[in-house]
């Protein structure tokens, strides 16, 4: 609910006043307002009915249950934002001056709303449902078929607004994609070092010692020399690259050392839910 609030407030403080779009089925209804000055919390509600019965032939009675939710959650938040908008009680923000500004903040919102909402199984239905249904039928990945059906109504918008505000709409969708991965694999970046080394046990006794981090020693032999060697396999904050970094050369100087973005990290030291 509270990802589906925020989603809402951005579509009616920053994205329909300034007259810039939306992918997928949002973006639909936002096509109807513009053209027709239909509600999107009726448009958006009216169209995934369909879509629901659907899901709950073909999907998941668990998935489809928590994208009814979603879907309800949705409508009644945007009925809200236009109630209270209407009331004069919230004024959007409109900038035609600087759209840049608008643009960022919208994506940022967006982005916010619909990454709590997917952190936690949850889904505003729409495109959600027609990409997995698409995906079993027509042998395509979800990500594709999102794709193509994103940029289908953001092409069709075309023939409702400017060409210039479909070129910031681009940019929001953007920075909406980022801003969902950075909520939904975690905003506490980690990082893993494999490091082979001759001295596994000193290596790992001195991030115990120094670090208070858990390691993993695992055997291993060089594929050109054929020598026994042995990997150290840990995993830690950002903020603790350096550190580590120091504590391995001055366990091993020559010890080689490979650094790996990690997107998600769930156990002791670092369980975030």
């Amino acid at each position: 609910m509270l990802g589906t609030a925020i989603f809402a407030f951005g579509l009616h403080y920053f994205i329909i006043p300034n007259k810039l779009m939306e992918g997928g089925l949002t973006g639909v209804s936002l096509l109807l307002l513009y053209a027709f000055s239909l509600p999107p919390s009726v448009t958006t509600l009216l169209m995934n009915i369909p879509l629901l019965l659907l899901g709950w032939k073909y999907m998941g009675h668990r998935r489809i249950i928590f994208t009814i939710y979603g879907t309800l959650s949705l409508s009644v938040f945007l009925w809200f934002m236009e109630f209270v908008i209407s009331r004069g009680w919230m004024v959007p923000l409109v900038k035609p001056e600087d759209y840049f500004l608008v643009t960022l903040y919208a994506g940022v919102t967006v982005g916010l709303g619909l990454g709590i909402v997917f952190r936690f199984g949850g889904t505003t239905g729409g495109v959600d449902i027609i990409a997995y249904l698409g995906s079993k039928w027509l042998k395509r990945s979800m990500g594709q078929i999102i794709l193509v059906l994103d940029a289908s109504v953001i092409g069709l918008s075309l023939c409702f607004i400017p060409k210039e505000k479909v070129l910031y709409t681009i940019v929001a969708v953007f920075i909406a994609s980022r801003m969902i991965d950075f909520i939904t694999e975690g905003a506490y970046e980690t990082r893993a070092f494999s490091i082979i080394t001759h001295k596994g046990q000193a290596v790992c006794e001195a991030i115990t010692q120094e670090l208070e981090r858990g390691s993993t020693l695992i055997p291993a032999k060089g594929g050109f020399s054929f020598e026994s060697k042995e990997l150290v396999y840990c995993i830690v904050s950002r903020q603790e690259i350096g550190r580590l970094k120091d504590i391995v050369k001055k366990a091993d100087p020559h010890a080689f050392i490979i650094i790996s973005n990690v997107h998600d990290v769930l156990g002791e030291g670092f369980e975030r839910d």
